[in-house]
């Protein structure tokens, strides 16, 4: 079964309600009508019943039913009745029923299908035995009333309903066109329409924040691909220098026999260059593990200082030979996974040395703070643009120039896998550069 559209809801929703409110105003009204005919009938009895008591007064019991007679005639819808305290009727219309509710006051009784306002009371209401007089009403035309009142209402409830459900579905499309704007939004994106947008200005502010987070949405998506274009174009250009080199050395080697030595030289250096293009698959792989989630870290009680002292025994040899100073600052513990740790570290302080010129310096400091520990790799030497700080995290991104062109030394992703490495532990890095320094600065949360 087809299930309804929310345009068909909201209609019926609207006919439901206006039905209910409709018919609940209707019956109020019809109660209210019912109970203001009976006041009326009450008032006109009670001053027909004064009237007949005056009447009846002085007369004499014969003089009584000519008097009685002339009274009723001047109302054709009125009857009457009087019994003695002895149970005998003195007077008795012909259209009285004869079986009457006996209590006194107002009631309301059906006879031969007409309705009748009945009202019982003493005719000398100062004596304790005084006969009985019974006033007759006939409401019928009250009844009738009443009757068309009820027919109008149904009808009322039942256009009225009609007519919502027709305003409502009219109105309910007309309200729900940004969201079939939206959905015509939605079946026109494609990987070459990701830059359309929602008009937020024209939406209304129930669905303002729906068409911003779809707004975000297809930006995260741009964004996304756009980065997934780059980086299948980043490795096809990465690739392509080693390859041609592998080609252009194997065809040069096999043109002409040559000696055992050179076919060794030859492929010792495709070997290089395979060994290099091994790495950078294994490095790609790395960082898609870590888009995926997939990165999980081991959690060891680390002392920060141990592990950065190896490092930079590692790189002293190198930080010699260029004539650059490697000074450590500070202590910290932390839980962590040593290796992965160590391999971000390691490449924030080869990043650091390959761009310290001579007699410069490489610092590592380590603040421990309340919440967590920074740790911060400052080297002197040229700084780097602020319009460049942002993009130096992204994959096969050098800010150097001169770098490129494929490289089977460095191919650009060190700095992603270290932030990979870094958010994986649930922390954060960026970078700060001015003139004459550069620094980047990490921030691990403690463990518990």
């Amino acid at each position: 079964m087809r299930r309804l559209s929310l345009s068909s809801r909201l209609a019926l929703l609207f006919a439901a309600c206006t039905a209910v409110v409709s018919l609940f105003a209707g019956v109020l009204f019809n109660r209210a009508s019912e109970a203001h005919f009976i006041e009326l009938d009450q008032q006109q009895l009670d001053g027909k019943l004064i009237g007949l008591r005056r009447a009846l007064q002085d007369l004499q019991p014969a003089q009584r039913e000519a008097r009685l007679a002339d009274e009723l005639s001047r109302q054709a819808d009125l009857s009457l009745r009087i019994t003695g305290t002895d149970g005998q009727r003195w007077y008795d219309s012909s259209q009285i029923p004869k079986d009457l509710p006996p209590q006194s006051g107002l009631s309301t009784v059906s006879h031969a299908g007409t309705d009748y306002r009945v009202l019982n009371a003493p005719l000398y209401p100062d004596q304790t035995d005084s006969p009985r007089l019974t006033l007759l009403l006939d409401i019928t035309h009250h009844q009738h009333f009443l009757q068309r009142m009820q027919h109008l209402i149904w009808l009322t409830v039942g256009l009225s309903a009609l007519a919502t459900a027709l305003l409502g579905a009219w109105a309910a499309r007309s309200g729900l066109r940004p969201l079939r704007r939206m959905s015509a939004v939605a079946r026109g994106i494609s990987a070459q329409s990701l830059n359309a947008r929602l008009p937020e200005a024209q939406m209304p502010p129930e669905l303002a924040e729906m068409a911003h987070s779809f707004n975000a949405m297809l930006a995260r998506l741009d964004d996304s691909f756009q980065r997934l274009s780059a980086f299948s174009a980043d490795i096809a250009h990465e690739l392509r220098t080693p390859l041609s080199n592998l080609l252009t050395h194997t065809q040069v080697t096999l043109t002409r026999p040559r000696p055992i030595e050179d076919y060794r030289e030859a492929l010792h250096s495709n070997l290089e260059e395979l060994q290099w293009m091994a790495q950078l698959v294994n490095d790609m792989l790395y960082l898609a593990k870590a888009d995926h989630g997939l990165l999980m870290p081991k959690r060891e009680p680390l002392e920060l200082a141990d592990e950065t002292d190896v490092l930079l025994e590692f790189f002293a040899p190198l930080a010699e030979d260029a004539g650059v100073k490697l000074t450590r600052e500070g202590h910290a513990r932390i839980e962590g996974d040593r290796s992965m740790l160590r391999r971000a570290l390691s490449n924030l302080l080869d990043n650091a040395l390959r761009f310290t010129p001579a007699e410069g310096y490489v610092s590592l400091r380590i603040v421990d703070q309340a919440s967590a520990v920074r740790i911060s790799v400052e080297n002197s030497g040229e700084g780097i643009s602020a319009q460049l700080l942002p993009r130096l995290f992204d994959r096969f991104y050098r800010a150097d120039p001169a770098r490129q062109e494929g490289s089977s030394e460095h191919a650009g992703l060190g700095l992603a896998i270290t932030q990979s490495i870094i958010r994986a532990h649930g922390g954060q890095i960026h970078c700060e550069s001015e003139a004459g320094w550069t620094r980047f600065v990490i921030e691990l949360p403690k463990g518990d």
